[in-house]
């Protein structure tokens, strides 16, 4: 079996014995980042203070339970102090609770929203942005496919070039070679998409500082 975009950790959760020595019949890669959670928390965090400077509250939608919702909200929290704001989490339970989960946080006072990369959340995005943008919430997520389907600003590990990777694996595989001797990776290559389009309804003013880091951004 191999794997891709797995964003737990298969040690752990005994897919393998180690990274660098699967030791079954189990290998492939994985999304989470050097330095864990945190590290991207931290970094979604500042791009997002770069967007909202005045940023005091800010509002975690996931879903209620499991583990990668968890470690997402225990990350936010465990930075958020460096940004000067707090984390308020709005957990829900199906996707049709999105739209009261916004209204909870707009109640609150939240100045923007960070959406779980969870696959309830990402499966619907479709669903989720049209709530957000109509809140008029400035939000950041996970994933480039988020951003590209309108949230405004996006920053993670490129799910793309994990399926690329674990393709590699499969034709190493057919090609003779044995899972235990195929060292789990972590997907390296990260991507940060600017949706300037709906950034603009939002009375967001992209700073150019912000817009040459960005790998694609959508006018």
């Amino acid at each position: 079996m191999v794997f891709t975009g797995y964003a737990d950790d298969p040690i752990k959760n005994g897919l393998a014995e180690s990274y660098a020595h699967p030791g079954g019949s189990t290998t492939g890669n994985v999304l989470n980042a050097l330095g864990g959670d945190e590290t991207l928390a931290r970094k979604r965090l500042g791009l997002l203070k770069e967007l909202v400077p005045e940023l005091k509250r800010l509002g975690f939608i996931s879903t209620r339970i499991g583990t990668l919702a968890a470690r997402e909200l225990n990350a936010l929290r465990g930075v958020a102090d460096e940004f000067g704001c707090e984390t308020m989490h709005y957990p829900i339970d199906s996707i049709d609770d999105v739209e009261s989960a916004v209204m909870s946080s707009d109640r609150d006072g939240v100045g923007a929203l960070y959406i779980s990369g969870g696959p309830l959340l990402f499966s619907n995005i479709a669903r989720v942005v049209p709530i957000v943008l109509a809140a008029g919430k400035r939000t950041v997520g996970t994933y480039p496919e988020r951003g590209r389907a309108g949230l405004p600003i996006t920053y993670a590990i490129d799910l793309l070039d994990g399926y690329r990777g674990a393709g590699i694996y499969v034709a190493k595989i057919f090609g003779g070679e044995k899972p235990v001797d195929l060292p789990i990776e972590q997907v390296s290559k990260f991507t940060l998409v600017i949706n300037a389009k709906t950034a603009k309804p939002l009375g967001i003013d992209v700073p150019m500082s912000l817009l040459a880091q960005a790998d694609e951004v959508i006018e």
